[in-house]
């Protein structure tokens, strides 16, 4: 074990025990200040199409256009015959889509450098549509799309598997940059539910796997995002323990972040300007009750909260703000809402 490994296990058993023992964390940051202002219904829908839930987005590599992954105006795509994978341009106007009848309930997207779509399909049965059941040889997988939709590789069993197999209900996927690829697994909080980090190679032959479900050091609760820094450190979104952890390439924990409170979903830029969505804080979170909901936005490389987007709909009772966050090359931030069913951009404030 090397030096540094050994100090943030030390550092993570430290805020391991301070939690344990009823310390603080982090005092909430929800007063930092809001440079941007929202702008809604600014993507168009084909006509006689509605938005449904939405968690995936993520940025076209023309640094403008933005692709999302929709729920086919429900909670899920399960009996739908519509395209839940869209890519809308600058304008917001509809120039592609796909994806129908191959994914059941998409979660997370990434875009990677070559402009590929990857989607995970979380293929829960909630929101299914005209009376349709799960279709249980479908769904549980990683689907790598070319641009035009041409499926180019699945990660994962058809109808999912548990541990040793996978995979069973993926949040998150993203490309290292050596070619890698790492899948968030693990949806829920239940005793059974797995919580674990995938790593496959770049040709999709499975590497390595590291977590499991709890809240102590190398222990996962709901890890539901995944994203890598400009030094390749990946940032792992451990929802339900309300913490972001900093790994290296070697599953060594090189930090631990709770000043970003419950994090759902995380961007981060060519600059390391990090971007983190709360989408369960609050009132919808009893336990994280202090914090508000929205979109957190700070330095990577130094863990500073410099602004603060708080949920537009402040009054929600259920899940609400962004789950999914992308950022263009101009600076416009864009939320995936699953509960008001949204896309909203986010501009600076003149």
């Amino acid at each position: 074990m090397t030096i540094r490994s050994a100090a943030a296990l030390l550092f993570a058993a430290a805020a391991l025990q301070a939690q344990q023992q009823g310390v603080p964390q982090q005092k909430p940051t929800n007063e930092l200040p809001n440079p941007y202002q929202t702008v809604e219904g600014w993507a168009k829908m084909p006509e006689g199409r509605t938005w449904g839930s939405t968690s995936g987005v993520g940025i076209d590599r023309d640094g403008a256009s933005v692709w999302v992954a929709e729920r086919c105006g429900a909670n899920s795509c399960i009996g739908s015959n519509l395209d839940p994978v869209m890519k809308f341009d600058a304008n917001g106007n509809l120039v592609r889509s796909f994806g129908a009848g191959m994914v059941q309930v998409p979660h997370g997207l990434y875009v990677d450098r070559d402009g590929n779509i990857w989607v995970t399909d979380w293929s829960n049965a909630r929101g299914a549509q005209n009376g349709a059941t799960r279709d249980s040889t479908k769904g549980h997988q990683v689907i790598k799309f070319s641009p035009d939709g041409k499926v180019l590789m699945t990660l994962g069993k058809a109808g999912g598997g548990r541990e040793p197999e996978y995979f069973w209900q993926p949040n998150a996927v993203a490309v290292a940059p050596n070619g890698d690829i790492y899948v968030a697994e693990g949806h829920s909080d239940a005793p059974t539910a797995n919580a674990r980090i995938l790593r496959f190679s770049k040709d999709g032959k499975f590497k390595d796997a590291w977590g499991k479900r709890g809240n102590g050091v190398g222990e996962l609760m709901q890890p539901h995002a995944l994203a890598f820094d400009s030094r390749g450190r990946l940032f792992v979104g451990d929802r339900s323990n309300d913490r972001i952890l900093i790994l290296d390439q070697n599953w060594n924990i090189l930090d631990t972040w709770y000043q970003f409170s419950r994090p759902s979903g995380i961007y981060i830029d060519r600059n390391d300007r990090i971007y983190v969505a709360d989408s369960e804080s609050g009132s919808v979170e009893p336990e994280h009750k202090d914090w508000l909901r929205g979109i957190r936005i700070g330095s990577a490389r130094t863990g500073e909260v410099i602004a603060f987007i708080p949920d537009p709909n402040v009054n929600a009772t259920n899940t609400s703000a962004a789950e999914g966050v992308a950022v263009d090359a101009n600076g416009m931030i864009y939320g995936a809402e699953v509960g008001p069913r949204a896309l909203k951009r986010y501009v600076r404030k003149p």
